[in-house]
């Protein structure tokens, strides 16, 4: 007998980006929801005064993830080998090392930890794919959400 290979098929696709002027500093961070099935979308960004981007490409993901009202099949889709390594790879040894990874020989508490673990949190509701996509390579969705993330950072930019 062989093994059913069960085909994942998203009912929402979330496309996600983040931004950041300098790094630390002021930073913004954007997503598309898509439902496919009706063709809907939910487009949000916003930003933070001081931010590293890998906290703005985390935070578009959770803001994104939060927008969901019950469990679903979702598809995210980002250009942060960041996030994408931390879902798919990292995150299973950092849960199991209490949220702490090896740096140079010694136990350090992973970075981003909060962030982290509400998207542990997020993803458990839901069943996850993930695809990587290349930045600034034309991938419609993806040039959207960077648009939106650095309307966002030089927003807050403005605010400072």
């Amino acid at each position: 007998m062989s093994k059913e290979t069960k085909i994942f098929t998203p009912e929402v696709v979330l496309f996600t980006d983040g931004s950041c002027s300098g790094n630390p500093g002021p930073g913004g961070w954007a997503f598309i929801l898509r439902h496919l099935q009706s063709g809907k979308e939910l487009i949000r960004n916003g930003g933070e005064i001081n931010t590293t981007n890998n906290r703005m490409e985390l935070t578009a993901v959770i803001v994104g993830l939060h927008a969901l009202k019950r469990q679903t099949a979702v598809e995210i889709v980002s250009d942060s080998t960041y996030v994408l390594n931390g879902l798919s790879t990292w995150m299973k040894g950092w849960k199991a090392n209490g949220w702490r990874r090896r740096e140079k020989g010694k136990w350090t508490t992973v970075k981003n930890v909060e962030l982290w673990q509400e998207l542990d949190m997020l993803i458990s509701r839901h069943e996850v794919h993930f695809t990587h996509v290349r930045g600034h390579a034309g991938h419609p969705e993806n040039e959207r959400c960077d648009k939106l993330a650095n309307e966002a950072c030089r927003t807050v930019k403005k605010k400072k």
